[in-house]
């Protein structure tokens, strides 16, 4: 017997295939199926089927429907003696009972897991995954209608393709190219704009000897890339594609390896895009490789280089582009930072926030960040030892911001650029280069590339006097060079004289400082502009930075979306901002500084106030909309006001989506919560959307940032409400930090002041997250005390979901001393009332509860049943850790039921979850799994060696 899921939905028994009925029924079977064994709600399987238009009479049309598929399922196992298929009515629904390996999705997930399995052999493992991707007989559900069946084939193309990607690295590894290129020429024509699978085709045809093959691949992958999605191909591709054509060996492919104290993770590669365009400098370059080529000579040395030199002469497209050209000798991966030394807002990076970047970018998960920077700073150097990685830290301030940074062993490269000389850091053996402007030489090609050699060749007089009046300040130039591509019919006389009267207007601002002369190029550049972009890119001054979203610049100059990015894009064209990312969008910081000089002397400082104001709104609305997919049950979220006119609101779709949302916003949510001034309200209420994210990230030094911005807006506005918010999760910031003393002042402060303020669910709240520190300190008697005032503060406002939440926790507590019977009841209450308030996320945590103390009861059934419940709930929120914690949970009850098979595949999940997240209790799992392997104990041994007996 087999259902068959991954391709149009089908049924085989004894040989037979058997009719699945209308679309309907087969979307009723496909959803039973996917969930097997786990029941389905009513509700559940009618919104699956019918969306969000039901028929009337839904739940008789889904009992008839059950019906049949049971009639159907007893003539299969008919025809399959000993097999058996049903569908059994449970309190919480329906569930297909079927031997997981029947259904053709799920032997698909286990045999991806035995592929990810790091203790076998790659012959083993690139087996498992074949065996997998040949389930694979088109797009999975095919035929079956609506947005749920949708959503599954999306989740499983992407879940294909990642194994297939293993897949292909393992085979490769093995030195068998040509099973690579068979298949993944026809899985590249499914999924032309996956890159990873393009670049397994072309390292195969490369190992294969046919690389003119693997070129071709790249121009059309490229071509395809620009028609498509209006991108270039990535840094992995590319990389590729140079080696070939070099005749260099490829960089090896991404490495499966368990980092010490870190997650598996990709070699990171964040240098920024070597810019089009790029002219001169070769005298900078052959010193630069000489630079590198005397450090190299004395190998327990560090490799230090610094670019100094004035603002806009080019000292990070010189970086950038010498550090792609000498990547390659630097596989464990290239860091990137912008420092922000000299930033118009006046906050540059702190040396922990940028450890804390480079720790993240490395594979440590937050959890196993070290509080204290000083611990930070030596796992960041213990990462890098014995590892060969270029390191461009851009725009220092000055040596004390980047020596926390230099890695404390040799091999890597540390490339500096300030506007200072770094004396201190040459001092110690850094090597100096001190950038100049651009010759005469250089500025002319710098021009001729970006207008052509023939233009520049055609009016040599105007040339020259452009190179001077811009000072031949490669900024400047660029600038200059940008606006003269908009007006290809125009002389270049004619433009050197408009930019002469500009310069006459601005007398006053030049001087021996190419950068204060550059003022001279940007106002006549600016003065070119539509007034609409002129005044986009005088607010673009007021953003507190470092970089800006399409809509939040279009709330900032209360416009639309579409002329917003068209004023954008003239902004783009005329070099004046940069589209980093899509959608995304830099400002040179003295840009920036004449943006909001120009910001200033123009506009009225009420519409300056206004503009600031319609930021903020679109900021605090944006993320009170992805804070609300995060946890549509939020405790007593603030009451906004309506967005003022002008203002657009981001809306993330689902948690995912809000997740990014907030990943992608959340220096510039940080930095607008330290730089704006006189909006001490929208201060706070960005401060409380932004706390769940950093929460549920680990974020905490940053949580703890916002928060801090938080308790002082608060006190600005004297509302003892606000201050207890940010004393009540200021404590749990510093809980993650083992900081309990610390924590428990601050617990006790927000108590009193909710209670001066009267707030009962802020006092639930706190002694809520106050019995979590007491647990985190093994003293349940206390967590339990707190954890029941937790409850009668909600009880007394009738605070559903607090009471719920308390309730669990009371329960956890009393299994924690023993009492697993009352903590079945407790947890039962709390469960009761979250599947009437459809708290998902809150059930999950109940159902874990629960599945502890039946365990510890000895109910081992039920304790599986519960856990099972507890994964998939934590599935729908993303939430790794707690499903790795479940599966663990789930393997240790399997165990100590005998079934060690079942124990040993939810281990290796766990285990498989905890090593992504680079957690500690990996450690305790994989010694679960070692023994299991190794010993093959009896049942009756092993639950006589099991931890919890």
């Amino acid at each position: 017997m087999e259902f068959r899921l991954l391709g149009e939905p089908e049924l085989r028994a004894g040989g037979q295939l058997f009719d699945l009925g209308t679309p309907r029924q087969q979307a009723v079977l496909a959803v039973l199926a996917v969930e097997s064994p786990r029941p389905v709600a009513i509700e559940t399987l009618v919104d699956r089927v019918w969306d969000d238009a039901p028929p009337v009479a839904a739940r008789n049309v889904l009992y008839s429907h059950l019906s049949r598929i049971r009639r159907l399922l007893a003539d299969a196992a008919a025809r399959s003696p000993g097999l058996v298929a049903r569908i059994e009515r449970r309190h919480a629904g329906y569930a297909l009972t079927v031997e997981p390996d029947r259904v053709d999705l799920h032997r698909f997930t286990r045999l991806v897991e035995r592929g990810h399995d790091p203790l076998l052999p790659d012959d083993d493992r690139a087996g498992a995954l074949a065996e997998a991707l040949a389930l694979w007989r088109g797009t999975p559900l095919a035929g079956v209608p609506g947005s749920w069946a949708e959503q599954v084939r999306g989740t499983w193309h992407q879940r294909r393709v990642d194994a297939v990607v293993r897949w292909g690295r393992i085979e490769l590894r093995l030195g068998h190219p040509d099973r690579v290129i068979t298949a993944g020429s026809a899985l590249a024509a499914e999924y032309p704009l996956v890159e990873p699978i393009e670049v397994l085709l072309m390292r195969a045809l490369h190992l294969a000897g046919r690389d003119a093959e693997a070129v071709d691949r790249y121009t059309a992958t490229r071509q395809r890339l620009a028609d498509e999605l209006g991108t270039d191909p990535g840094p992995e591709l590319r990389a590729l594609h140079r080696a070939i054509l070099r005749g260099e060996p490829p960089a090896p492919a991404v490495p499966e390896r368990v980092v010490p104290a870190a997650r598996t993770v990709t070699p990171p590669a964040q240098l920024p895009p070597d810019g089009y365009g790029f002219a001169g400098r070769d005298r900078e370059l052959s010193q630069l490789d000489g630079l590198l080529a005397v450090a190299g000579a004395q190998p327990t040395a560090l490799a230090i280089v610094t670019v100094s030199g004035t603002a806009g002469v080019g000292k990070t497209t010189l970086a950038v582009h010498w550090a792609h050209l000498v990547r390659d000798r630097f596989p464990d991966g290239q860091l990137h930072l912008n420092l922000r030394g000299f930033d118009p807002s006046g906050t540059p990076v702190a040396p922990a926030e940028a450890v804390r970047g480079f720790l993240d970018a490395l594979g440590v998960p937050t959890e196993r960040t070290p509080a204290g920077f000083e611990a930070q700073v030596g796992l960041y150097r213990s990462l890098l030892a014995g590892r060969r990685v270029l390191l461009l830290l851009d725009n220092a301030r000055d040596a004390e911001q980047v020596r926390p940074l230099l890695p404390g062993a040799p091999g890597c490269l540390v490339v500096v650029t300030s506007r200072d000389e770094l004396t201190g850091l040459i001092a110690e053996g850094a090597r100096p280069l001190t950038l100049d402007l651009f010759d005469d030489d250089d500025a002319r090609e710098l021009l001729a590339r970006r207008l052509g050699p023939e233009r520049v060749a055609a009016e040599p007089e105007a040339v020259t006097r452009i190179v001077a009046l811009c000072a031949r300040l490669p900024l400047a130039l660029a600038v200059l060079a940008a606006r003269a591509a908009t007006h290809p019919g125009f002389g270049l006389g004619v433009l050197a004289d408009e930019l002469g009267r500009a310069r006459g207007g601005l007398d006053e601002f030049a001087g021996g400082d190419p950068a204060t002369d550059a003022r001279a190029v940007f106002s006549w550049s600016y003065l070119q502009l539509s007034p609409g972009a002129a005044r986009m890119f005088r607010l673009l001054g007021l953003h507190p930075g470092p970089d800006i979203g399409t809509s939040a610049a279009a709330s900032l100059a209360g416009l639309p979306v579409a002329p917003a990015r068209a004023l954008l894009a003239e902004l783009a064209r005329a070099h004046l901002v940069t589209q980093h990312t899509p959608g995304r969008y830099v400002c040179h910081d003295l840009l920036r500084a004449y943006a909001n000089e120009q910001a200033h002397l123009v506009d009225p400082p009420d519409e300056r106030r206004a503009a600031l104001r319609r930021m903020l709104a679109h900021y605090v609305h944006s993320a009170d909309v992805a804070d609300r997919l995060l946890n549509p049950l939020r405790f007593d979220p603030p009451v906004l006001a309506a967005p003022p006119t002008g203002v657009t609101v981001d809306g993330p779709p689902d948690h995912g989506s809000a997740l990014v949302w907030f990943d992608a916003e959340r220096r510039v949510l940080l930095a607008t919560l330290r730089q704006v001034t006189g909006f001490d309200v929208e201060v706070w209420q960005l401060a409380w959307m932004l706390r769940r994210f950093l929460s549920y990230q680990g974020h905490w030094q940053d949580s703890i940032d916002a928060l801090s911005a938080a308790l002082a807006a608060a006190r600005r506005l004297d509302d003892s409400g606000r201050q207890a918010f940010a004393h009540c999760f200021l404590a749990c910031a510093h809980v993650w930090f083992g900081r309990y003393e610390t924590a428990r002042v601050q617990f006790d402060t927000a108590l009193e002041l909710y209670r001066v303020a009267g707030d009962r669910i802020g006092e639930g709240n706190t002694h809520f997250h106050y019995s979590w520190m007491l647990d985190r300190q093994d003293r349940h008697p206390e967590a339990l005390a707190h954890a029941e005032r937790s409850f009668e503060a909600f009880r007394a406002v009738g605070h559903r979901a607090g009471q719920a939440r308390a309730l669990n926790a009371i329960g956890w507590f009393h299994t924690m001393q023993g009492r697993h019977a009352e903590a079945l009841v407790y947890c039962r209450q709390a469960l009761e009332i979250q599947g009437e308030l459809d708290d998902r996320l809150a059930q999950a945590e109940t159902w874990d509860s629960l599945g502890y103390a039946h365990m510890l009861l000895g109910q081992h059934d039920e304790a599986i049943s519960c856990y099972r419940t507890a994964i998939e709930l934590y599935q729908d929120f993303h939430y790794s850790y707690n499903r790795a914690h479940g599966h663990a949970a789930l393997g240790d009850a399997h165990h100590a039921a005998g079934d060690l098979e079942s124990a040993g595949a939810a281990w290796r999940v766990a285990l498989d979850l905890l090593d992504g997240l680079g957690h500690p209790e990996a450690e305790a799992v994989r010694t679960k799994v070692e023994k299991l392997r190794a010993a093959g104990p009896s049942a009756d041994e092993a639950r006589a060696n099991h931890p919890l007996d």
